[in-house]
């Protein structure tokens, strides 16, 4: 699989992509992932990609010719482009494993007060929420997102039947509580159950949980 990102702030990624499951998925050539800082395809001399938005209004939009031109170079046939936007789809565990079976993702960071709503509308193919509440930019949803598809990559997790057992797969719809040594601690125990060595009666005390 191969990731391009469109942000402001390329810098953000650096740290967060050079370590844990992506560090060693992208090391291993698992997955590609570019991140692009979006003012390489501004055409005036000060690598503008906002305007003041038409109809007056609070802060700065992100224009449309930019991500236009930015989206023409990196786009490949078979590519799939996706914006984070509050206005956007929620996105959940079934929509990661779609996802993860494309060839090329290309995801859209917006920043300042949103993006002209001519790319929703010409310029991609799904929109995407992580939540019902507001930040200050899609950098930290495209992070979400990434880790969310990357893990599900054959060869990423160094165990895959982890991928099995977890929250919102489809043999739980939550994962199970989990407890480690000690079996005591402050007077709060492990549940009996588990220190049966019953494995048939674990595994169905995990699903009812």
């Amino acid at each position: 699989m191969k990731i391009d990102i469109l942000t402001i702030f390329p810098e953000m990624f650096e740290k967060v992509f050079g370590t844990s499951i992506i560090g060693r998925a992208t090391g291993t050539g698992i997955v590609e992932i570019k991140v692009h800082n979006l003012r390489d395809w501004s055409d005036d001399n000060y690598k503008s990609v906002d305007d003041k938005p038409f109809g007056g209004g609070a802060g700065m939009v992100m224009r449309v010719d930019v991500v236009d031109r930015a989206l023409a170079d990196l786009k490949k046939p078979g590519s799939k482009v996706i914006l984070l936007d509050t206005k956007g789809k929620m996105y959940n565990q079934k929509a990661a494993e779609v996802l993860k079976d494309e060839e090329h993702l290309i995801l859209i960071a917006p920043h300042f007060e949103g993006i002209d709503h001519r790319v929703h509308d010409n310029l991609v193919d799904e929109v995407y929420s992580i939540g019902p509440y507001v930040l200050s930019g899609g950098e930290l949803p495209v992070m979400v997102m990434v880790d969310s598809i990357v893990r599900l990559l054959p060869g990423a997790l160094g165990n895959p039947k982890s991928l099995e057992e977890e929250s919102y797969s489809e043999a739980f719809e939550t994962e199970y509580p989990q407890y480690t040594r000690p079996a005591e601690y402050k007077g709060w125990k492990v549940p009996e159950i588990l220190l049966s060595g019953d494995h048939k009666k674990i595994a169905e005390w995990r699903k009812v949980k």
